[in-house]
C-alpha cells in the first residue's frame, strides 16, 4: 500500500498537468475558430453593405436623371398649355365670342 501511494501521487499529478494542457490546447482551438467565424462573418456584411451602396448609388442616379426629365416635360407642358390658351383666344375673337381668361 505505502509503494502505490508515490505512483498514485504523480499519477494524480500527471493527470491533473494533462488536463490543464489539454483545457488549454481546446480553449486556444475554439477561440481560433470563433476567431475565423467571426472574421468571415463581419466579411459577409462588409460585402452586403457594399452591395446595399452601390445600388443606393445607381437608384439616386436615376433620380437626378429622372428629375431631369420630369422638368423638360413640366417646361414643355407649360409652352403647350400657353399655346393652347393663345389659340383659344383667337378662335373666341374669330367667332366673335369674347376672350376666355
Amino acid at each position: 500500500m505505502e509503494l502505490l501511494q508515490p505512483i498514485m501521487s504523480t499519477v494524480t499529478l500527471a493527470g491533473t498537468i494533462c488536463a490543464i494542457v489539454f483545457g488549454y490546447v481546446a480553449m486556444r482551438r475554439n477561440q481560433k475558430t470563433d476567431t475565423e467565424t467571426t472574421a468571415r462573418s463581419d466579411a459577409t456584411v462588409l460585402t452586403e453593405i457594399g452591395y446595399i451602396r452601390a445600388n443606393t448609388d445607381e437608384i439616386k442616379a436615376e433620380q437626378k436623371e429622372q428629375r431631369k426629365v420630369n422638368t423638360e416635360v413640366i417646361t414643355r407642358l407649360t409652352a403647350v398649355e400657353e399655346s393652347a390658351k393663345q389659340a383659344h383666344k383667337r378662335i373666341d375673337r374669330n367667332e366673335g365670342k369674347s376672350p376666355r381668361s
